[in-house]
């Protein structure tokens, strides 16, 4: 049986055109590709993609051969993951933010055929490999001499794909990590079809949409912004990095209609932006990477931003569940409706939870991954009934929307009572001198857990954890106040999604606290 037959989709479906083909055929002129380097339509974007393809065949990538890239956003990727594709072999886009150690680490785990890398990445491919097998390294948008450059390579006269089959992989996706070793997540053409399908469903479609990647392209979120254009017939605006002024300028100069991104960005395009207002032309900001703090929302309701949350993980292609834009006020803070045709549910042990009772999210559908590459016991571990457990706790109100609380792993458990970082972030991020805010758990004698909080300023404000305390009193229960704040000038931890890394705050802060007046000092958990 394959991954689409369990929900009758793959008689369905079929095989079909390849997209950026077809696309190409139909909309020739239509812009692909919009980049501070280039504007590409689809005929042109198409042309370089089986010019890709071919240089890559000519070092023997063939189908089903792994093909790791390590690169910085830019129109290269695009061309690149196209050309993989075309070629029937699997991408495998590994995060250039990456150490050495953690690089070599993932290359040896997925064994690729080769690599591909750009002049940034170049010498951390290199020093990763020190401890690998040679691996053939090919070098794109300007890369070191050390390496075979892409554009020297002959075109091998190959056949290249014109038809998809939707259970065939597309991609290895490597989890954030968040709560331990990474996985790598197989994702089929089907996976990122019916996530683009459900999006669609969701948010409609506009000939004249311009869709805004300013996460990376290695990352789930920003691939599948790739993936969705050429199957829409939009143009992707990618830009090299986030930088909320050049988002909200992309807004305004160059007809973005969707931008994805996350809670700190969206915040810093807020502040950035000031008192002007958007363009109407601004339909959408999808806002994934975990829960958003309220007070934010509300902020950004109250400036006239089309905000929705999403909620997705890497092993469901991006989007799981997306408010739809009606229900953007009267839901705030939810993260919506399964998208069509997933299901969620809300699992407290072997029994579905009631409406408001929290649980573990598990979720199926033609989004779920077909499994972790070379890991069938932790395959069969998340995905052994069909459900996928996700890890992460939530709860459906009694109309089926889904709101997320928190990574199970994170949860503290103080004196008996659950309490979700999130949440806790979330007050401490509504005072209007906190830049950042991570709640971890410590062990405590007395309680079993205590709340930590550790706190970056904004602007160089000077505060006092009694205040802040005093602040967060005033909007959660007692228990679930901080009952030690530390404060640090440093960025939190966070992954290539924007998420915050818990346990890298953990290990950051791992020094015994210093006693605090409630009850004597703690040690991270």
């Amino acid at each position: 049986m394959t991954t689409h037959d369990a929900w009758g989709l793959a008689a369905a479906t079929g095989s079909m055109p390849d997209w950026l083909r077809f696309r190409a055929a139909s909309t020739p002129e239509r812009p692909a590709v919009i980049a501070s380097d280039a504007r590409w339509t689809f005929a042109e974007l198409d042309a370089r993609a089986s010019l890709t393809a071919r240089r890559l065949a000519s070092l023997g990538v063939g189908p089903g051969d792994r093909v790791a890239t390590l690169l910085h956003n830019g129109t290269h990727v695009t061309e690149v993951v196209h050309g993989i594709g075309r070629l029937g072999a699997v991408l495998v886009p590994l995060n250039v933010r990456l150490s050495a150690a953690e690089l070599a680490w993932q290359i040896e785990d997925v064994r690729p055929a080769l690599l591909l890398v750009d002049g940034q990445t170049a010498p951390l491919a290199a020093a990763a490999e020190q401890s690998l097998p040679a691996l053939p390294r090919v070098g794109v948008a300007g890369a070191s001499p050390d390496v075979i450059p892409l554009a020297a390579l002959p075109e091998a006269d190959v056949p290249l794909r014109e038809r998809i089959d939707p259970d065939e992989l597309h991609s290895i996706i490597y989890t954030s990590g968040t709560t331990g070793r990474p996985k790598g997540a197989m994702l089929t053409w089907g996976n990122f079809w019916w996530s683009a399908i459900g999006s669609a469903l969701n948010l409609g479609t506009r000939p004249d949409d311009r869709w805004l990647a300013c996460l990376p392209l290695f990352h789930v979120g920003g691939l599948s912004i790739l993936t969705r254009g050429v199957i829409y017939g939009i143009a992707a605006v990618v830009h090299e990095g986030f930088d909320p002024a050049a988002v909200n300028r992309a807004i305004d100069e160059d007809g973005v209609t969707i931008v994805s991104v996350v809670s700190t960005m969206l915040r810093r395009m807020l502040a950035e932006r000031g008192a002007r207002p958007y363009p109407p032309t601004f339909r959408c900001a999808l806002l994934g990477g975990g829960p958003a703090p309220r007070p934010l929302l509300e902020v950004a309701t109250a400036h006239g931003v089309p905000v929705v949350q999403t909620y997705g993980l890497t092993e469901t292609t991006s989007q799981l569940a997306t408010l739809a834009p009606d229900d953007a006020l009267r839901k705030l803070g939810s993260a919506g409706k399964p998208l069509f045709p997933n299901e969620i549910r809300v699992a407290r042990g072997r029994v579905d939870a009631g409406p408001g009772e929290a649980g573990e999210i598990i979720v199926r559908g033609p989004v779920v991954t077909a499994g972790y590459a070379d890991r069938p016991a932790e395959t069969a571990t998340a995905l052994g009934d069909g459900w996928l457990r996700t890890g992460d706790l939530g709860y459906l109100d009694a109309d089926g929307y889904l709101y997320v609380l928190d990574r199970r792993d994170d949860l503290i458990v103080s004196g008996g009572e659950n309490v979700y970082p999130a949440e806790v972030e979330a007050a401490l991020l509504a005072h209007p001198d906190v830049e950042e805010a991570g709640v971890i758990g410590v062990l405590d004698p007395e309680w079993g857990q205590a709340v930590v909080a550790v706190v970056r300023p904004g602007g160089g404000a000077a505060l006092d954890a009694a205040v802040l305390q005093a602040f967060c009193r005033e909007r959660l229960a007692g228990y679930k106040v901080p009952r030690h704040v530390q404060f640090t000038a440093e960025p939190l931890p966070r992954n290539a999604g924007g998420k915050l890394v818990r346990r890298a705050l953990r290990d950051r802060w791992k020094a015994d606290l210093p006693g605090d007046g409630t009850g004597g000092g703690a040690r991270f958990a």
